[in-house]
């Protein structure tokens, strides 16, 4: 009798959809799915317009260019190099992102003639006075965090995915990041960063997503807002460009000092 009725129970659950799985596991396997799809890509090159904003609406804007290095095994490889305005041109960021281990970054800056290497603890800094910080600019690796999925939700009348990513590297400038992924692209729509006291710091959305190598779902705009100061950043993505032929010295120390 009570063999019947754990079984009547069980065939109960898997007929209403109820599932055994964990928020956390949750979370953890839409992460998983997410950069699946977004695996194989080998290196990309875009052309990037940033427009930094005041809290009284002032603005100055920068063009720089972006070549990553998609590593197997490990986190992406990045450069980003400085075109406008002329006070920064031929600045250049380096990046070298890790699963497990803190990121390495590199940033060289022309006017002194030398590169600086940038330590793990000042990773939730500014990236040149944007928005973003540099912990922001590298490549979001499963490892790099705890999660949990929180809900599902329409936003801007999409599906999505709402997860919570806590950061396993202790220098991070973040308690917490919700995140908002859209479920036929598995790309993210919004997130939500929260501070060391986690309160919301600022929110990063996403739009004009385009496919790319009929696989590849690349967003063309990010817009960053500051809650606590006010500021924003906004980042437009343009000539993404794929099969590129980038090898592993085309991102080495050596690289920044040639890149303009």
């Amino acid at each position: 009798m009570r063999k019947s009725l754990l079984l009547m129970v069980f065939l109960t659950l898997l007929q209403s959809g109820v599932s055994a799985e964990t928020a956390a596991e949750k979370g953890l396997a839409i992460a998983i799915e997410a950069d699946k799809r977004d695996s194989g890509w080998i290196d990309q090159s875009a052309d990037l317009y940033m427009i930094l904003s005041n809290r009284q609406g002032e603005e100055s804007r920068r063009t720089l260019e972006i070549d990553t290095l998609e590593v197997e095994g490990d986190g992406d490889k990045s450069l980003a190099v400085f075109d406008s305005p002329r006070d920064i041109k031929g600045t250049a960021l380096l990046s070298f992102t890790h699963a497990l281990t803190p990121d390495d970054q590199w940033l060289f800056l022309p006017a002194l003639k030398r590169v600086k290497r940038i330590s793990s603890a000042n990773k939730s800094g500014p990236f040149v006075g944007s928005e973003f910080a540099y912990e922001d600019l590298t490549s979001q690796e499963v490892e790099k965090y705890q999660y949990k999925w929180l809900r599902d939700e329409t936003l801007e009348g999409r599906e999505a995915f709402v997860i919570e990513r806590y950061p396993q590297y202790e220098n991070s400038g973040y308690t917490r990041q919700v995140v908002w992924l859209d479920k036929t692209m598995y790309q993210p729509l919004k997130i939500d960063f929260y501070d060391r006291k986690n309160t919301l710091l600022k929110t990063l959305m996403f739009s004009g997503y385009r496919q790319y190598l009929d696989k590849y779902w690349r967003a063309a705009v990010m817009d960053m807002v500051n809650h606590q100061t006010g500021k924003g950043t906004r980042l437009e993505w343009n000539d993404y460009r794929f099969n590129n032929g980038f090898t592993e010295r085309d991102f080495d120390k050596n690289t920044l000092k040639r890149s303009r």
